[in-house]
């Protein structure tokens, strides 16, 4: 997770919304991505971290057995991300920060078609919470930016407070 965070850290350091993700296998970083294209007057809804260290993966073997690898992202996956993830066999996913606004993980994937329900993916959230979110609130306290302001994303974020000890 300390990888994907200074991935959102370089993407807000770009004023671009602050996800980073990392997918591992073993102990070994084997792809990532930070979200981009968030500046733009029509922003991209399709570069997000999670399907650019998504596509990283396609270029490696494909005898690699995902059900060994997991995804780290600071934000949890949208509902487009966290299909593709399904999708993936990826084994496990951790995240950070819950979205509040477009988080897809809580969806009932018992009530979704047998292709992403049937892959047995371990989800853990809240892993370096108070990182990710001070991130966040660095990115929606900034006035230039616009990419999801005044939104509930926002507004949920705005509302709560780091813990002193999360160093951010």
């Amino acid at each position: 997770m300390r990888q994907a965070l200074l991935l959102a850290r370089q993407a807000l350091d770009q004023d671009e919304f602050p996800v980073g993700c990392v997918v591992t296998y073993g102990d070994k970083i084997i792809a990532s991505g930070e979200r981009s294209h968030t500046r733009q007057a029509v922003p991209s809804e399709i570069e997000h971290a999670e399907m650019r260290a998504l596509r990283h993966l396609e270029t490696l073997d494909p005898m690699m057995d995902r059900g060994r690898m997991t995804l780290y992202a600071t934000l949890e996956p949208c509902l487009m991300c966290f299909g593709a993830i399904l999708i993936s066999g990826i084994g496990a996913l951790v995240y950070a920060y819950e979205d509040a606004m477009g988080g897809g993980t809580g969806c009932d994937r018992a009530a979704l078609p047998e292709l992403y329900r049937c892959n047995g993916l371990n989800i853990v959230p809240g892993v370096c919470r108070e990182e990710s979110l001070a991130l966040f609130r660095s990115y929606f306290s900034r006035p230039h930016l616009i990419y999801w302001r005044d939104s509930l994303l926002s507004r949920y974020t705005l509302g709560q407070t780091c813990r002193p000890e999360s160093g951010l």
